[in-house]
């Protein structure tokens, strides 16, 4: 048994102050107004683009864990124009056999929509179903959804804002 001063060293010691692992040394920790202070505006072009690689790297900007000040706490990230979502790429048979299902709330009232038929209906919801699924749930991911903005066509009123343009990456043996 430890005497009362052994124990009393051992809790002001630097190393254990906060308990195990936390890093009260930390340099930087995300603020709602820096978060907001550092916030920029990309545009995507979804032509040919994978429907999940390109959420997911979407979702990635919209969280911002491509700044350095990311905190996964705080919605630091930027807003995202996607352009064209209506000639986005579902690869193999996924345009015909992945279903999107939804139900009214009323018996019977259960719908499947293959992809094809959204894309046609609704251009826009397919890249948001995607890229909301990616982002947090809860009041966070809701937060960070408000910050994508979808068009079918390539115009868009964002122009004022001075988008850059963000380069989707793709693997090699997709590119091909």
């Amino acid at each position: 048994m430890a005497t009362p001063e052994a124990a009393a060293a051992q809790v002001s010691s630097p190393t254990k102050v906060g308990g195990p692992g936390r890093n009260l040394h930390r340099s930087f920790q995300a603020t709602p107004a820096t978060a907001l202070a550092n916030r920029e505006w990309w545009v995507v072009d979804a032509t040919d683009k994978p429907l999940g690689r390109l959420a997911s790297q979407v979702a990635s900007v919209l969280r911002g864990k491509h700044k350095p000040t990311f905190t996964p706490h705080e919605d630091a990230g930027d807003f995202v124009v996607v352009v064209n979502a209506d000639k986005v790429k579902l690869t193999g048979n996924k345009l015909d056999l992945k279903l999107y299902s939804h139900h009214s709330g009323i018996p019977g009232g259960f719908k499947q929509v293959s992809y094809r038929t959204l894309l046609a209906d609704k251009p826009e919801f397919p890249v948001e179903k995607a890229v909301k699924g990616m982002l947090p749930k809860g009041v966070l991911g809701r937060e960070m959804f408000t910050k994508l903005k979808v068009y079918a066509t390539a115009d868009h009123p964002h122009a004022a804002q001075k988008p850059k343009a963000l380069e989707i990456k793709l693997n090699k043996s997709a590119s091909k």
